[in-house]
């Protein structure tokens, strides 16, 4: 198994408060991260999988939700966690669309 209890409890505790703390948000982008990663890596050696193909896309979904959500309630957490686990800023200010 990928994903034991203890890495679990391990990826909770480095990046949440506490390893029990599993719904914050921080946790959850961090394992959702962490499992972001092994599903790349499984559709790297298995181009057809399109089954898991999917899973990864709700997963990407499910995380850029959770970094609008901390986007918008405080920039300082959404921050922290996009540079702890080195993501690129992808949501965007309301006021900076290009308009042309």
């Amino acid at each position: 198994m990928y994903l034991s209890k203890e890495k679990k409890a391990d990826i909770f505790k480095t990046h949440g408060e506490v390893e029990t703390n599993t719904g914050s948000a921080e946790g959850q982008v961090a394992l959702f991260t962490y499992r972001i990663a092994h599903l790349t890596e499984h559709l790297k050696k298995n181009r057809k999988d399109f089954s898991t193909q999917l899973s990864l896309q709700k997963l990407v979904g499910k995380r850029r939700g959770i970094l609008a959500y901390l986007f918008k309630k405080d920039i300082a957490r959404y921050r922290a966690i996009i540079k702890a686990l080195g993501l690129r800023d992808i949501i965007k200010p309301l006021g900076s669309r290009d308009s042309k």
